[in-house]
């Protein structure tokens, strides 16, 4: 026979329970700053694989890993991280108060976000992921950031698969390759008329998949060519809001990150056609390889590898005609 609950033991499920496990990107700068912290308060270290540090007390573990993330887990995380990590290490008191700050980013909705538009080389890629609270808290105790803020090719690829495999989410995105990128970039004459269309289909697609009432696209102009652009019927109750760092929102940096995962594959493509890796950007540099192609495969070969309207490109065609 069960016995009856005390006043205690009622206090203590209604008491919130404890995070246990927090993990956070770390630059070289705050590691040494916290591995001299866990030093001079003798706290014990133990080996881990990958960490550049490890260490432990009675109830916490805090492990900093040669990637640049770190983790700490166990009953004493919460106190740990808002008494030593976020006043004396990183300078910023976030921990446990995003969903009192931010309650719309754990809302069933929409992020739309794009990479490539900047680049010479590689297509425009337009990424909408639709999520809800559920899916935000793991990728937020998975240290999940914008894909400005990834510091490797490899790091964003895995993130962008953990953002696929999560369940519930719909992920869609819109691209085309170089020829059509050119073909559709003649018919709009305007790349962000061309990038709102992109987004709308990306949009449509998702909403296709898993219906919610809003979403949050990174701004990327004033006006509203994307709201224009959204015609198809699973649009019809839903708001496209966008605003400028957008990346903020956890969805919005899961479709940056999605964005920038399918442009690394195209990338990864047209590199081992050309036979090195191509790069980024629209600099002296690229208009170097630009050269190189057209020397290579001929002025014909050139939009299937750049975007044409950018000036760089039609310099290249100047000088590889020298």
């Amino acid at each position: 026979m069960k016995r009856p609950k005390t006043y205690a033991d009622l206090a203590a499920e209604l008491e919130p329970k404890k995070k246990t496990l927090y993990t956070h990107p770390i630059d070289p700068s705050q590691m040494k700053k916290l591995e001299e912290w866990l030093n001079s308060h003798l706290w014990a270290p133990y080996k881990v694989n990958y960490a550049k540090f490890a260490y432990k007390n009675r109830d916490t573990n805090v492990v900093a890993y040669n990637s640049g993330k770190l983790v700490v887990q166990g009953k004493g995380t919460e106190d740990f991280v808002m008494f030593v990590l976020e006043p004396e290490i990183f300078q910023a008191a976030e921990f446990g108060y995003e969903e009192e700050r931010h309650p719309e980013w754990y809302e069933a909705h929409a992020g739309i976000d794009e990479s490539g538009k900047g680049d010479l080389f590689g297509p425009l890629v337009s990424a909408c992921v639709i999520a809800d609270a559920e899916a935000v808290r793991k990728w937020q105790e998975d240290g999940l950031k914008e894909s400005k803020k990834v510091s490797s090719d490899k790091a964003a690829l895995a993130m962008a698969k953990k953002i696929r495999d999560t369940k519930g989410v719909a992920v869609k995105v819109s691209y085309a390759n170089m020829e059509k990128y050119n073909e559709l970039y003649r018919r709009f004459g305007n790349l962000n008329k061309m990038l709102a269309w992109m987004h709308a289909k990306a949009i449509e697609n998702a909403l296709l998949e898993r219906q919610v009432p809003w979403g949050m696209l990174d701004q990327f102009t004033k006006q509203p060519l994307v709201q224009k652009q959204l015609k198809a019927d699973s649009v019809k109750n839903f708001e496209l809001k966008m605003q400028t760092k957008a990346e903020e929102d956890p969805v919005v940096a899961a479709a940056s990150i999605i964005a920038r995962a399918t442009y690394i594959f195209a990338m990864r493509k047209l590199s081992a056609e050309f036979g090195e890796d191509l790069m980024k950007g629209a600099s002296s540099k690229t208009k170097e390889q630009a050269v190189a192609i057209v020397k290579k495969f001929g002025k014909e070969a050139l939009p299937k590898f750049a975007k044409m309207h950018f000036k760089t490109a039609q310099e290249a065609l100047k000088e590889a005609e020298k």
